[in-house]
């Protein structure tokens, strides 16, 4: 396999992957592409080598600026924006973690405080409590992990995810 084919099949699964994250397909080929590149691409190299079009690309950069993975470069001389990729991939999991838990999990959980005040008048209700409940303390427990996670060096991760799996 050639150096170009390699690319390209990092930048399409890492595309598919992106669904995972909760961003789509050509956000993620973006940052696919900014990971791998030596330097800084403009937004036009970056529509040429995706074949996308100035609205999608600069959409999707602005949108992995928002995130934290993408950071504009400026290049003196130059009135193109230039955009490099977030390369440690300890920032890239601590980003898309805190930008997914700020997007589903808290929002859930705020959901769930104005639900528990249900009064519990009959069986229907009391289980319906009691449900709530259950779902609320994981969720505010899955918070306080991710929160720790976030705030955590890597050495301490990778040490701990280490233990868990021997």
């Amino acid at each position: 396999m050639d150096l170009q084919e390699g690319k390209d099949k990092f930048i399409q699964s890492w595309g598919a992957l992106g669904s995972s994250w909760g961003i789509n397909r050509t956000m993620a080929q973006i940052h696919a592409l900014l990971l791998i590149s030596p330097v800084a691409l403009s937004a036009e190299e970056i529509m040429e080598e995706l074949k996308i079009s100035r609205g999608n690309a600069n959409m999707n950069i602005r949108a992995l600026i928002d995130w934290g993975l993408v950071f504009k470069e400026l290049k003196p001389g130059e009135r193109k924006e230039y955009f490099v990729g977030e390369k440690d991939m300890w920032e890239v999991v601590k980003n898309i973690i805190t930008q997914r838990k700020k997007r589903e999990l808290e929002p859930m959980l705020k959901v769930l405080d104005e639900i528990s005040s249900v009064e519990e008048v009959d069986a229907e209700s009391k289980e319906f409590v009691k449900v709530i409940r259950d779902i609320k303390l994981f969720s505010s427990k899955a918070d306080s992990t991710l929160d720790s996670l976030v705030k955590a060096d890597s050495n301490w991760f990778v040490g701990t995810f280490m233990k868990m799996i021997r």
